[in-house]
């Protein structure tokens, strides 16, 4: 049987997770809740019921799961709300601001014995899911570093994501998702973070990051976002220890070279505009081997799916409290390294 699902705030992302609710096989839409009388009567046009007061929202007994989708700075008040009313918790991303938000929305999880999540979408991209893919098969043998970036041109959203106070900045909002990302494809522990960001476009908040993530077995993870680039660097970048493999656009398929024999027994030099170089001369194919892999198939309905799922007992939940724990340390640390201008140690 279906579980039904509550949607608090009926924005850009609250839209989102109601249309998906309306195509789904585990879970159906009960209604939506927002402080705007407009959205309401937005939702009311297509059908949906809305209510008239979170109140009345959550005292719903047929409700099973409340999906929070409200700026950022608003999100523990409504998600401690929701979990002592008997409610299921799904909450958009980032949970919280701090470590210690997050920590209240837990204990009153614990608490109410009601399960609580969070909506880390992005783990079903099919970028990401091309680059664990090449990871697990082993091809190009153990990684050395992943870079991962989002590039766009237009700046950060006029809306509530450039204001402080709400939670606004790309570290909150693309690095949540990347930074999640990343600790999934590398999961070892961290020994050092450095970060520094960029307003280019605002003084209020980060409009940009770079962030390298150092493990202690020697791995990096380099993570950056850019809202004032109009020339994109690849998604993602791989070095392993039998080769590379890149994506360049998230549409596009993986470029994956693999190196079959180290030396050749002659290289040419190359000419170039300064000189030769043997170095920098590129490989032939009794060296390297070059190929594209498939895009990964991909169902963002997995996630509702294993939420219901785990209600019922059946599976335990994809995304963790100790996931999400270690994403808003690693944040936290991004910020604190920014304003430090150095790198910090990190506690795990």
């Amino acid at each position: 049987m279906k579980k039904n699902v509550t949607v608090i705030g009926y924005g850009g992302q609250g839209g989102w997770h109601a249309s998906h609710i309306l195509d789904s096989d585990v879970v159906s839409l009960l209604g939506i809740y927002d402080i705007d009388e407009k959205k309401s009567a937005l939702a009311r046009s297509r059908g949906i019921r809305a209510y008239s007061s979170l109140d009345e929202a959550l005292s719903d007994n047929a409700c099973d799961i409340v999906v929070v989708a409200t700026p950022n700075d608003s999100h523990k008040e409504i998600v401690i709300k929701a979990l002592e009313a008997g409610k299921n918790v799904i909450c958009e991303k980032p949970v919280e601001m701090s470590v210690s938000a997050f920590e209240e929305m837990v204990t009153a999880s614990d608490k109410s014995g009601k399960l609580l999540t969070v909506h880390q979408n992005r783990r079903w991209d099919v970028d990401y899911l091309a680059m664990k893919q090449i990871i697990e098969s082993g091809d190009i043998g153990d990684v050395i570093r992943i870079e991962s970036r989002i590039h766009g041109s237009r700046g950060i959203p006029s809306d509530w994501r450039c204001h402080k106070p709400y939670g606004g900045g790309m570290i909150l909002d693309w690095g949540v998702h990347l930074i999640d990302q990343m600790l999934l494809l590398i999961p070892g522990r961290i020994d050092r973070i450095s970060c520094d960001i960029t307003n280019i476009t605002t003084d209020e908040v980060d409009d940009g990051f770079r962030l390298n993530i150092y493990f202690e077995d020697g791995k990096t993870g380099y993570v950056e976002v850019g809202t004032y680039n109009f020339l994109s660097l690849p998604r993602f970048y791989m070095q392993c220890k039998n080769g590379s493999a890149k994506i360049e656009d998230w549409r596009l398929r993986a470029m994956v070279a693999k190196c079959l024999a180290w030396n050749e027994s002659d290289v040419l030099p190359v000419q170039t505009a300064a000189g030769i170089t043997k170095t920098m001369a590129p490989r032939d194919e009794l060296t390297l081997k070059t190929y594209e892999i498939e895009r990964p198939v991909s169902d963002v309905h997995d996630f509702y799916r294993n939420f219901v799922r785990a209600i019922d007992g059946q599976e335990k939940q994809l995304v963790t409290h100790e996931q999400v724990r270690r994403v808003m340390k690693v944040m936290e640390a991004c910020f604190k390294s920014a304003e430090l201008g150095e790198p910090v140690k990190f506690e795990e």
